[in-house]
């Protein structure tokens, strides 16, 4: 019994284990790492978890749990790792996490049914170094103070926090996985150097806040799938260290900031699918990208085809009357005609819609990418 009570992990991560979580944490005071990823759990986070005030890492992600963040959490001050990612959970997020929870460093709650606005108190997380919240139902803005979240801001060379949470003498490599250049990538050895926000497939409006520019050792951004407005910060290039940075399908426009040509770091840009207008800044890094990361927009200049001109973008290619068959009549070939029209019929009939309708677009997209998330997460479980 004595040997129960003083247990300090508790890993039953990867199995099949199913039906609702046990509520009897009182039995297990001493527990600082509990993993119960990748089951079939289901049901309500049981109140007794928040009896462990030891607690350091709580791992819950991919199940089926329901119901919204249980307020008995807030006791577990010492949680430094908190994911709750793909489950079914809803409600707002709560305020007290910013409040309560200071030495969070992971808070994931990635693909689930969160709604609301994030709260500012949120940007009392000194520590935080993963905020991720995509996938989600989030509306409003963005708060002006995640400028202020400090791990992102500063380099963290000399701090002697590392994700491998230990408990008494046992030992834990912390491990994570994130969305980083298009791709969701797990990290483990290197996690305490990664530092993500990902506010992705949410309905995020307004603008992008120029404070958050001031997150200068930040690699990763991600905004894409939302309805932000109006222009990217001008100081964007403020953010030296961004390597991967994502704004496709938004209501951004204007143009691309002239300091983005000193991202030096960037390898992965998606701008597409915006109302961004005008040349894009000369630099090494911006030209060496594929032109779909600027498509959907009335760019111009390298990669792309279409050519600055002094007034705006020129077409790419331009028809004259010169050349061959100059000055006489050509012959209209119908049968081309007619395939023509029945392309362009069929076109707006079936695929017109997503064009037109901007909602049902986003729908569309967020659709494909739930399948292609569910169909990987079928395939980790079943298949390897």
């Amino acid at each position: 019994m004595n040997a129960t009570m003083a247990m300090q992990i508790l890993n039953l991560g990867n199995n099949s284990l199913s039906g609702e979580l046990p509520n009897c944490w009182t039995k297990w005071p001493s527990l600082n790492i509990v993993i119960l990823s990748s089951n079939r759990f289901s049901g309500e986070i049981p109140s007794s978890v928040g009896t462990l005030r030891d607690l350091k890492s709580l791992h819950l992600q991919k199940n089926n749990l329901s119901g919204e963040i249980p307020s008995f959490l807030r006791n577990c001050i010492k949680l430094q790792v908190l994911d709750l990612s793909e489950n079914e959970l809803d409600g707002n997020i709560p305020r007290w996490i910013g409040i309560s929870l200071t030495k969070l460093i992971i808070l994931s709650l990635r693909s689930n049914k969160f709604r609301g606005h994030i709260s500012h108190k949120l940007c009392a997380l000194s520590s935080l170094q993963i905020l991720d919240f995509a996938h989600n139902n989030l509306s409003g803005s963005i708060p002006r103070c995640v400028g202020n979240l400090s791990a992102m801001e500063h380099s963290l060379e000399d701090s002697p926090f590392q994700l491998n949470v230990s408990a008494g003498n046992g030992y834990l490599l912390e491990h994570e996985f994130v969305m980083m250049k298009g791709q969701l990538l797990e990290y483990s050895r290197i996690l305490y150097l990664v530092k993500v926000m990902d506010f992705s497939s949410n309905n995020l409006s307004g603008e992008i806040p120029t404070e958050m520019t001031n997150l200068k050792d930040l690699p990763s951004l991600n905004l894409s799938y939302n309805f932000l407005t109006g222009r990217i910060p001008a100081n964007m290039g403020n953010m030296r260290m961004l390597e991967s940075l994502d704004l496709s399908v938004n209501e951004l426009s204007g143009p691309i900031p002239e300091s983005m040509s000193s991202l030096t770091f960037l390898s992965y840009l998606n701008m597409s699918d915006n109302q961004l207008s005008g040349k894009i800044p000369t630099s090494t890094q911006l030209q060496s990208f594929n032109a779909s990361s600027y498509s959907g927009n009335k760019l111009c200049g390298l990669p792309l085809m279409d050519k600055c001109s002094a007034v705006g973008t020129e077409p790419s290619s331009i028809q004259t009357s010169g050349g061959r068959g100059e000055g006489h009549g050509e012959e209209i070939n119908w049968f081309f005609v007619s395939m023509a029209l029945g392309f362009i019929m069929g076109f707006w009939s079936f695929l017109g819609p997503l064009v037109i309708n901007r909602h049902w677009r986003c729908r569309y997209y967020r659709f494909l990418d739930e399948m292609w998330w569910k169909i990987s997460d079928f395939l980790c479980k079943y298949c390897f």
